[in-house]
């Protein structure tokens, strides 16, 4: 959450995809704080947080109509696919999925003991 002068101005909410991956499903701030660094702020916290808690990989995602790709791929998310729903009554344009690496991985391929 992020809160400015009492006022809940912005929200992050995650979830584990596959039980074990860390993957940003809601990034909200409010439209009259935009374009301050909030939705940043709260990105690299929770990056941190995930740091600590020794997950290597970060999902989010977007649609691709949508501006919030372009915000990611500045955070260092890279794109890794997509899909398209087109079930009658449920349609909606592509579905991005991004990942971000969250910690060193040590030359082994094994995490370190503590994320750096």
């Amino acid at each position: 959450m992020c809160i400015e002068d009492g006022k809940v101005i912005g929200i992050l909410r995650y979830n584990l995809f596959w039980d074990n991956t860390p993957f940003c499903t809601m990034l909200l701030i409010d439209a009259e704080y935009r374009g301050r660094g909030y939705g940043k702020q709260l990105m690299e916290c929770w990056e941190k947080d995930m740091r600590s808690a020794g997950y290597g990989m970060l999902m989010t995602s977007t649609q691709v109509d949508e501006e919030a790709q372009h915000f990611y791929r500045k955070l260092g998310y890279k794109d890794c696919g997509g899909f398209i729903v087109d079930v009658p009554g449920y349609e909606q344009p592509m579905e991005l999925i991004m990942i971000k690496q969250s910690c060193v991985i040590r030359y082994d391929g094994q995490q370190p003991d503590k994320a750096t």
